[in-house]
């Protein structure tokens, strides 16, 4: 599959931030708010297009998810994006809503595609444990826990779940899809406000994935359960009662990576490949 855009049209790599607060998520949605709609619609009207546009995005997060990295492409008419490349995202800037921004409009290398070329994604979750609660400023983007957290327990749990492995004990099940993930960073630091952060960085994440991981330390972090938990769980691709899903307004797409210009549509022909692990058919 070519990753080149059809004759007469440029792909541009956006890359965006957002408050996901009010939104259902990026995937477009009849009747409902969605960070995907929002911006094919503010593309569409500052570009005077007369066909709606499709944007693909590196990572659709859930409702309630922030991002601060997030990447997409989209393909334009190359007559529009001569005359309008560099007005483009001072006219976003004055037609989107205030929870989501366009930092840059750019044309992508060849073989770009913001999905299937990205290697990894990253994301943060920030957990409060002051016993008063959360800073109200900082609201909307920390999940308060009620009990203090051991940031070198969830380190422990943690080196436990790192690598390759079927993530299905951690990931909402889709039909056709599989739960094949390798986790290459995932760890916690206390930061100077008092924050417990965690890091996640994977080459992808099914769904809920990250929320179910960081849930599941948290119970090694404040005591419920031994610093193997999250392993065993692992182990046993299979949804654990006692995981929590997190609430999503804890969550924020911080990152996505991708390799040299020269690399991307390998890369991208790899990543459409399904994935099983060593042994398995």
């Amino acid at each position: 599959m070519s990753d080149d855009p059809a004759p007469g049209f440029v792909r541009v790599r956006l890359d965006l931030a957002y408050d996901g607060a009010e939104f259902s998520g990026w995937a477009k949605q009849r009747a409902r708010r969605t960070v995907q709609g929002e911006l094919e619609s503010a593309i569409a009207t500052v570009l005077r297009l007369a066909e709606p546009v499709e944007l693909t995005v590196a990572g659709r997060t859930d409702a309630g998810v922030h991002a601060r990295g997030q990447v997409a492409h989209v393909d334009l008419p190359a007559e529009v994006w001569a005359a309008e490349q560099d007005r483009l995202r001072r006219r976003l800037a004055g037609r989107l809503p205030w929870d989501v921004r366009v930092w840059s409009a750019v044309r992508a290398p060849a073989g770009f595609n913001a999905r299937f070329s990205a290697v990894w994604r990253r994301y943060a979750y920030r957990v409060g444990d002051h016993p008063g609660g959360v800073d109200p400023l900082l609201r909307g983007h920390v999940l308060w826990h009620d009990r203090p957290v051991d940031v070198a327990a969830m380190n422990a749990a943690a080196e436990l779940l790192l690598g390759e492995h079927d993530f299905a004990a951690y990931c909402k099940k889709r039909e056709g899809a599989t739960t094949i993930r390798t986790l290459l960073d995932l760890r916690w630091e206390r930061t100077a406000d008092g924050l417990a952060v965690a890091t996640v960085r994977a080459d992808a994440f099914c769904h809920n994935m990250v929320r179910a991981l960081v849930g599941a330390m948290i119970l090694v972090g404040d005591g419920h359960r031994p610093v193997g938990f999250p392993g065993e769980v692992l182990a046993g691709r299979e949804r654990h009662s006692a995981v929590n899903v997190l609430r999503p307004h804890g969550l924020t797409l911080e990152e996505v990576g991708y390799p040299a210009d020269g690399l991307l549509a390998a890369r991208s022909r790899e990543a459409r490949n399904k994935r099983t692990l060593p042994g398995c058919l």
